[in-house]
């Protein structure tokens, strides 16, 4: 049998569909962000990135660099092993403490990613607990419908944001155990999730809480603790998952919970008994990152001025965007060709990186640019990429929104 056929075959077809994907080669430079240089074709030029989860730039903040760097001098470069074995270092331990501390809870675990830490977590609980069922909301990540469906237990899936079919489908589920599961900030849409309404909802029903705060932890609340802390709300929720990769400038994801639950899923979770251990530098510099958005406002402020600003740039041109209360600026473009058309000559013609959003990571239809403003993008970069834009919709004949 010709495998590769198969492969090609099936990647010619996406490719004819516009949802094949491209990766820039970039090379980031301390300092500079959210400059970037960009390899292609034997040349190098410099673009501004504007779709990087690094939302505050902290992966450039001096504290965080230096942290690494001393911790590499101090103990390497790996952890050794998985932390079960031989790769649990003091350095996990001190960056769980500040976890736990930042949302108000008794324990936190390590992950290796965000990715891993919802996927082991979801599947361990839904696994576990004996007759458990996992409501789930409609707009939940794929890591988190993975875990899920690793786990075998009872799915039921409710409309997104929607804590009135939440009630009604936790009344019909009776009495099991059961898990709400739900993010706070949807990456893609940029919406924010009715936190309150939803935990009172689950907690009439006697039902544990799961949020992903990925994509808010750093963003919102006085320390960085996430839209659950912004609104008061962290200690009625029973697990709080978040990343080290985005705000925070590292790599890595986490749980916090009770002593009881974060003992749990170590124990039982094959995501975390056999992942090799975050490198003790990440973790030492995860620390100086969540250490120092505990007391910093700076970024947070200004990264919400510069997102504010290019809003209203765009609706004065009548760029379409979703209206969101997030940091999260999808464009709208709606047709898989054009938006990755669109990506290309940003890049080549203007100096300007920003990534296509197609299927199967949006709807069909629904394809996107997603800009994502900093506190290090200045108003001339603002302004450029509107401009941009602006001539970029009419070249390419895309609808504009209305006034």
């Amino acid at each position: 049998m010709d495998f590769d056929q198969i492969f090609h075959s099936q990647l010619d077809a996406l490719k004819a569909e516009g949802n094949y994907r491209s990766f820039a080669e970039l090379e980031r430079k301390r300092g500079a962000f959210p400059r970037a240089e960009n390899h292609k074709d034997g040349t190098v030029s410099e673009i501004t990135v504007w779709c990087s989860n690094d939302y505050l730039g902290m992966g450039q903040h001096a504290a965080v660099v230096q942290a690494m760097i001393d911790c590499v001098q101090t103990s390497g470069t790996g952890s050794g092993g998985t932390r079960n074995i031989s790769g649990n270092n003091h350095k996990h331990l001190l960056l769980e403490a500040e976890l736990a501390d930042l949302h108000g809870k008794a324990a936190a675990l390590l992950f290796t990613s965000g990715y891993v830490s919802n996927w082991a977590a979801l599947s361990t609980l839904g696994s576990r607990i004996p007759n458990a069922v996992i409501l789930s909301d409609a707009g939940n990540h794929a890591s988190m419908i993975e875990g899920i469906r690793h786990s075998r237990a009872d799915k039921v899936i409710w409309k997104h944001n929607d804590w009135r079919d939440l009630d009604r489908k936790l009344a019909a589920v009776g009495d099991r155990p059961k898990i709400v599961a739900f993010e706070s900030v949807y990456s893609m849409d940029g919406d924010i999730a009715p936190i309150k309404e939803i935990v009172q909802v689950a907690k009439a029903h006697g039902a544990l809480t799961y949020i992903d705060e990925v994509h808010a932890v750093g963003m919102y609340g006085p320390r960085g603790g996430g839209v659950s802390e912004r609104e008061g709300l962290a200690d009625q929720i029973d697990l709080i998952e978040g990343t080290l990769g985005k705000a925070f400038g590292v790599v890595g994801g986490y749980i916090t919970g009770s002593a009881a639950l974060c003992d749990f899923i170590r124990s039982f979770a094959s995501g975390f008994i056999f992942t090799t251990a975050l490198p003790p530098a990440v973790a030492a510099a995860a620390t100086a990152s969540i250490q120092h958005l505990k007391t910093s406002n700076v970024e947070r402020l200004r990264q919400q001025e510069q997102v504010a600003k290019l809003r209203a740039r765009l609706d004065r041109l009548g760029i379409p965007h979703l209206a969101n209360e997030s940091h999260i600026i999808p464009v709208m473009i709606g047709d898989p060709i054009k938006c990755r058309m669109i990506s290309d000559i940003l890049m080549r013609d203007w100096g300007i990186y920003v990534q296509p959003i197609n299927y199967p990571t949006v709807a069909k239809g629904t394809e996107r640019l997603r800009i994502t403003p900093s506190p290090c993008h200045s108003d001339a970069d603002i302004d450029h990429l509107a401009n941009a834009l602006s001539a970029l919709w009419h070249r390419c004949a895309i609808s504009h929104a209305v006034a």
